[in-house]
């Protein structure tokens, strides 16, 4: 471990991750993109634009013998999602490439499911110091293409799980609806709170009409009387103890 690369717990330390000290630093969003993911085993996963792995590393520790792919641009980023890979034991195949000129390979296959975080920020918000933080977070390539990929490489009734900005919906509805059925789960940090994030979970080929979900509250009470995480129980699930996010079943309720 180099004194730019820190070593950081996910799921209760079910997965270890070396990523960089100063540049983007994977947190909560990746945990609830991977509880989120309808996979079974033996399923066949892309993850577009997988930084360090985190996602796919915390999906694939919830559901075995999963076969994982993911697509990242820098190259100092694909490194450490091999390094993670080999550290947790993962089957996780780590192409360096563009999302949006991939190599012919790739785009002759087809996936039971694509997952991605992309870019939250515009493309004029003021740059990160760090280049390797400012890709990660600052969108270069539109959202249109991350989407129109994401569904080329899903098969017909597979899913793509985007978790992304609230102000964003109506672009990734835009995006994924004309071509899937939707579902859309927002995260509101406290009870009462407006929705900052949501997870859009798409069904390729679906006809059914989209569905908004109650939100998910991340936090208990009203603010953070000290130090700790202070998660809702439904949360601590997810984030510790490696549980689902069944969006078909709260669909259900």
């Amino acid at each position: 471990m180099t004194e730019d690369v820190t070593s950081d717990a996910f799921l209760d330390g079910r997965v270890m991750i070396c990523q960089p000290r100063k540049g983007y630093r994977a947190a909560t969003d990746p945990v609830f993109l991977a509880a989120s993911v309808p996979a079974r085993p033996g399923a066949h996963v892309l993850e577009l634009g997988c930084g360090v792995g985190v996602a796919a590393l915390c999906l694939a520790a919830r559901v075995p013998g999963l076969d994982l792919t993911g697509v990242e641009l820098q190259p100092d980023y694909a490194a450490l999602a091999r390094i993670n890979a080999q550290r947790n034991r993962a089957t996780l195949s780590v192409i360096e490439a563009d999302l949006a000129a991939l190599p012919a390979d790739l785009r002759a296959r087809r996936f039971d499911h694509v997952v991605a975080n992309p870019p939250y920020y515009a493309t004029a918000t003021p740059p990160a110091q760090d280049a390797g933080r400012d890709r990660a977070l600052r969108e270069a390539t539109p959202l249109a293409t991350w989407l129109d990929v994401a569904l080329r490489r899903c098969r017909d009734g597979g899913h793509v799980s985007i978790i992304h900005l609230a102000e964003r919906l109506p672009d990734l509805l835009a995006g994924l609806a004309p071509r899937a059925s939707c579902m859309v789960l927002p995260l509101a940090a406290r009870a009462g709170r407006p929705a900052r994030r949501v997870i859009v979970q798409a069904r390729k080929g679906g006809r059914a009409p989209m569905v908004l979900l109650p939100p998910l509250i991340i936090h208990q009470g009203d603010s953070h009387p000290g130090d700790g995480e202070f998660f809702t129980d439904r949360v601590r699930a997810l984030m510790r103890d490696a549980g689902a996010l069944d969006l078909a079943a709260m669909a259900r309720a």
